[in-house]
């Protein structure tokens, strides 16, 4: 990990610049849609997928009982409905489709669906969204195209994890190919749109058309050419230059100014689980003194960080709610608010009367959107109280594996989750979960408990006080400081048609054609 400075910023500027302009030579044919990413991809396995925009890998390949679509709707995808729910909350029917084919062109059937989910939810294979499952007990086959999802608890949130952290593959395909084929080579495993085809590091990864898929015309591209392109403005350029048809993660400064360009289109739609937030490592100083945590807490000028910096892509909110969300509480945000006075007041009553300093970790690239310049906004601010903050770039893994691995002090990082109130907290604050160490391994009671809550009742208007609780709780524990919620934006050239930002943020190709 490398110190911050504005040499190595513009080092990295220049790599990145170099390695980006390589570019596939097939990528400009008419029935090809390529589509430009900041993220470079790790793997193609949506059990292990580590990126959020990466999905589209994930997404392409795969498809689940149900899906969340671009408009942020639960809807059915490979079962014929959303599922039958017993009374005590404890079995989940599914009626499946009898016209699905795998992309090899044998039939799936229920079996394959009850090997898929026990597949992911077994220990024994190690998968890192496994976790997210584990009040799944099994699942039972009653006949071709009808099985009985069986749960250890309630827990309602789990079909909304589908579209993101699950697939399904024929049986006995896990142990017939291995992890490293579901990885880097997945081809004829999925039932999805696009047959995997190639992958290039840290240039792209290909698909052509699946002939068997089930949505008869579907897709209407011949190949899809996923581009890594980190720079910002390597990006762009791309875009204008035609050789790339959608961006992600479009520069904010210059969106509003690009999508309304000859030639080019834009869109940015709200997110319910996009977080812009500061990660602290509460078991390390000073992030475990809970008095210097509420004075960074009131020290953060969100809506200058939200209309200045990210001009208008970012929807400020101190706690894990976006404020057009159904769980918002604004007395529980009103509890965070920006109050450099109060930040002081709790400085002094902290260990660190005086300041001191940390390290904050943050990515090199941007991912979802560019962390850098809210970085340094957020040193400046803090300077003001004598804390001093080192910059820390690096590459997204990098910055991630310490993140997620409780290694760190703090880091400045997006984090995008399916949309629902439950996940962000589940995964942070509860025993054994996708994100525990990077809280610090931190039980809350009272987030178990209102989450027990949540996992067991479906109707918001009982739920609301529930929350309403819980996100006091969590601006006075100021375990991490939320900054805001991103959009989903994206910009594309008019050649492509069908398209729109998907409010869970993933890329989403299958109705695109292209003129």
């Amino acid at each position: 990990m490398t110190r911050l400075t504005r040499r190595s910023t513009l080092q990295a500027g220049a790599a990145v610049l170099s390695s980006s302009l390589i570019r596939n030579a097939r990528a400009d044919e008419s029935g090809t849609l390529t589509v430009a990413l900041s993220n470079n991809p790790v793997t193609c396995d949506p059990i292990n997928m580590s990126s959020h925009d990466t999905e589209i890998l994930s997404q392409t390949i795969w498809e689940n009982l149900v899906e969340y679509d671009i408009e942020g709707n639960l809807k059915p995808q490979l079962a014929k409905a959303l599922p039958e729910i017993s009374a005590d909350a404890l079995v989940y029917t599914f009626e499946l489709r009898d016209d699905v084919l795998f992309q090899d062109g044998t039939p799936m059937t229920s079996e394959d669906v009850k090997y898929s989910i026990e597949y992911t939810i077994d220990p024994a294979n190690k998968a890192s969204r496994g976790p997210i499952f584990n009040r799944l007990s099994h699942v039972e086959t009653d006949g071709a195209h009808r099985l009985h999802v069986h749960l250890k608890e309630p827990f309602s949130p789990w079909t909304a994890f589908l579209t993101k952290f699950m697939g399904v593959w024929p049986k006995g395909s896990r142990e017939k190919f291995g992890n490293d084929y579901f990885r880097a080579t997945p081809k004829d495993v999925g039932t999805g749109p696009g047959i995997f085809e190639e992958w290039k590091p840290n240039d792209y990864v290909s698909f052509r058309r699946n002939p068997h898929y089930w949505q008869k015309g579907l897709p209407h591209w011949d190949r899809l050419v996923v581009k890594v392109v980190p720079e910002d403005a390597t990006r762009v350029a791309f875009l204008l230059s035609g050789q790339a048809d959608i961006i992600g993660a479009p520069p904010p400064r210059e969106f509003s100014r690009l999508k309304s360009r000859k030639g080019i289109q834009g869109q940015a739609v709200p997110t319910f689980g996009g977080w812009t937030v500061l990660f602290q490592n509460p078991t390390r100083p000073p992030f475990d003194d809970l008095e210097f945590r509420k004075c960074i807490q009131h020290a953060v000028d969100r809506k200058t960080i939200a209309e200045k910096i990210y001009f208008g892509l970012v929807e400020p909110s101190g706690i894990p709610a976006p404020a057009s969300s159904w769980w918002y509480d604004k007395e529980a945000d009103d509890m965070t608010a920006y109050n450099l006075d109060l930040a002081k007041a709790h400085l002094a009553k902290s260990r660190y009367p005086n300041g001191t300093e940390f390290d904050l970790d943050l990515n090199a690239e941007p991912y979802l959107l560019d962390a850098k310049d809210a970085a340094v906004f957020l040193q400046a601010e803090l300077a003001k109280l004598n804390i001093k903050v080192n910059l820390r770039m690096a590459s997204f893994p990098i910055v991630q594996a310490h993140i997620m691995g409780g290694d760190y002090q703090a880091g400045l990082a997006n984090f995008m989750s399916p949309g629902e109130a439950t996940y962000f907290l589940m995964a942070s604050f509860t025993a054994n979960s996708f994100m525990s160490k990077a809280s610090g391994n931190t039980v809350d009671p009272e987030v178990v408990a209102a989450l027990k809550i949540a996992f067991a009742e479906n109707d918001r208007a009982k739920l609301k006080p529930v929350y309403a609780n819980l996100m006091k709780h969590m601006a006075e524990t100021s375990y991490f400081t939320w900054i805001g919620y991103f959009a989903a934006a994206n910009l594309w050239r008019d050649r492509v048609k069908n398209f729109k930002p998907s409010r869970g943020l993933t890329i989403n190709v299958h109705d695109v054609s292209l003129s």
